[in-house]
């Protein structure tokens, strides 16, 4: 098999089906992922261990490939002419497994995502902590590079980005950016970010926030000037402050608590639901950091959060309820689609 050519074969199906992901394994043919729904490509062959060590060898280079060996899964970016991929290796059963997710070359706006205006603000803030939210694979770091771009084609600032691996590549435009990528520029993310505090850098994009070294150097860098935006997996705002506070020891709580009460911007968690007419779109909640929430914070009152944000729409906060709601009435998703993605079904049940 010509691998190389196969790639691109695959590659030119997943853009012409409008596919986001592609999974190759030993013992059974392609498989792809379309608004949701896994498809076997059932008229390409059955791969075996050959072609996936085939297939590894034009996606890894050589330190991949020892990481691969020696930790038995990796990370790793791959990039065609008409498409970038983030990408993972790993083992299974003694049997070699990618899963590659597609993504776009062209970044796009948040009109093109349908997602709210209000985001856009927090790209003029000079420096605080903006995080997005959501399980795994539900558009984050899409998200955070509009975000970033933003910043790029509207202010002039030294950007940093953080990743593992580098997915979205930018080209420097009113502002500078710098993408690094761990364990090819920066032995990990804590690194990259202390490291930033002598690159005059303005505005970090972290990945994500894998380790307490890393969150205390994120939230310390938005009190000292510089404006950080990450992700986290976690499904809505209370539960982001929980996780963070609570990763730290009992003894180092009450300071984290008080250093995000005073460096939180905002808080956006996000999840993509089939839509009625094909494909997928948002359904989402937002957090503004405002004295209430800070306080709630500080008091360690965090369960008092959602009701804020319930009840603080005027000030541009998103209830993620009320977000599901006006798709199903707008008749972007289903009733049976809102109810399996609202955290509380019965307040949905009076807005529907």
């Amino acid at each position: 098999m010509d691998y190389k050519k196969e790639i691109e074969d695959l590659v030119d199906l997943i853009l012409k089906e409008g596919a986001s992901d592609l999974h190759l394994s030993s013992g059974r043919s392609p498989i792809i992922r379309v608004s949701g729904n896994l498809i076997p490509l059932v008229k390409k062959p059955i791969l075996s261990d050959v072609d996936m060590k085939g297939f590894l060898h034009i996606f890894l280079g050589a330190a991949n490939k020892e990481l691969l060996e020696t930790a038995k899964d990796v990370d790793f970016s791959y990039s065609l002419t008409n498409a970038r991929f983030r990408g993972n290796a790993y083992y299974h059963q003694g049997t070699l497994s990618v899963a590659l997710r597609l993504i776009p070359k062209a970044i796009r706006t948040l009109s093109e995502l349908n997602l709210p205006p209000i985001l856009e603000s927090f790209t003029r803030k000079q420096q605080g902590f903006f995080l997005v939210v959501g399980p795994i694979g539900q558009g984050k770091t899409t998200t955070l590079s509009t975000m970033i771009e933003m910043i790029n084609q509207t202010r002039t600032e030294h950007i940093l980005t953080i990743e593992d691996p580098i997915e979205y590549l930018f080209e420097s435009k009113k502002s500078i950016i710098d993408q690094r990528e761990v364990r090819f520029d920066t032995p990990d993310f804590y690194t990259a970010l202390t490291s930033m505090f002598r690159q005059d850098m303005d505005v970090c994009m972290v990945g994500e926030m894998r380790d307490i070294a890393t969150i205390a150097t994120a939230v310390t860098a938005a009190e000292t000037g510089h404006l950080v935006l990450s992700t986290l997996h976690t499904n809505n705002a209370a539960q982001t402050i929980n996780r963070i506070i609570d990763s730290f020891p009992a003894g180092q709580q009450d300071q984290i608590r008080i250093q995000l009460a005073g460096s939180l911007t905002g808080i956006f968690s996000q999840r993509l639901l089939p839509r009625i007419s094909g494909g997928l779109i948002p359904a989402y909640e937002l957090l503004i950091n405002n004295t209430a929430v800070a306080n709630l914070i500080r008091e360690k009152r965090i369960h008092e959060v959602n009701t804020v944000i319930e009840t603080s729409s005027q000030e541009g906060m998103i209830d993620l309820n009320r977000s599901l709601a006006e798709l199903v009435r707008s008749g972007e998703i289903t009733v049976e689609s809102a109810y399996t993605n609202s955290i509380n079904p019965k307040v949905l049940e009076k807005m529907i």
